[in-house]
């Protein structure tokens, strides 16, 4: 994790950038299948699509928030894990603004040790403390509660990051369907999520096998 932290000032707002031109490719994908498959509405809906842009929020929160780099990597990580628990619940342009704030705040309190109360995230996100309560609580039992991030996840999260980074930020190829709206873009399309296991070290090591 200190590879990150040495250089923030450099990879942070290349992290923001790619990060948020990821989400979008996503969410308005799903936006699309949902037309055509059905999709359950969860508390991370609105009404309405919010009017801030996916890149102007996380920038916010990235402002705002005042965690460590490393809790932008495992944020991705949760929603990654959170796609893969929740299939039914694609992030979407309904979806996303909410699912951000939510993970950012939770990998806050995970990962750093001082870190802001649920009113300021409610805050920095635009909600209510209520709704912003409501938003942690259906995002942990969402994830079954899987928080912890190993060293070697975290570090194959980054290096993926860190590789699309490096490749200025080169258009995704549009995915075609919901099996491709994944947020691990180095899947297989016939593994479209990888879960780790972080108990097994075989395991891992296949599974990055697969990533790569």
């Amino acid at each position: 994790m200190a590879e990150l932290e040495i250089q923030n000032q450099n990879l942070m707002p290349k992290l923001i950038d790619y990060l948020s031109s990821l989400l979008q490719r996503v969410a308005e994908a799903n936006d699309i299948n949902g037309q055509f498959q059905p999709q359950k509405i969860s508390v991370f809906h609105g009404l309405t699509r919010p009017n801030i842009s996916i890149q102007s929020y996380l920038e916010r929160i990235f402002k705002y928030a005042n965690c460590s780099p490393c809790c932008f990597v495992v944020a991705y990580v949760y929603l990654d894990r959170f796609t893969q628990c929740q299939p039914s619940l694609p992030i979407n342009s309904f979806n996303i603004h909410r699912l951000l704030i939510t993970s950012v705040m939770i990998a806050a309190k995970f990962m750093d040790d001082m870190y802001y109360n649920n009113a300021y995230y409610a805050k920095v996100g635009g909600i209510s403390i209520t709704e912003m309560n409501f938003l942690e609580v259906d995002f942990l039992f969402g994830l079954g509660f899987h928080l912890n991030v190993t060293p070697t996840t975290f570090q194959t999260y980054c290096a993926y990051l860190q590789k699309e980074m490096l490749l200025h930020l080169q258009p995704l190829p549009p995915p075609m369907n919901f099996e491709d709206s994944t947020l691990f873009m180095g899947r297989s399309p016939n593994h479209p999520y990888i879960c780790f296991n972080e108990d097994d070290s075989s395991s891992q090591q296949q599974q990055q096998q697969l990533v790569v």
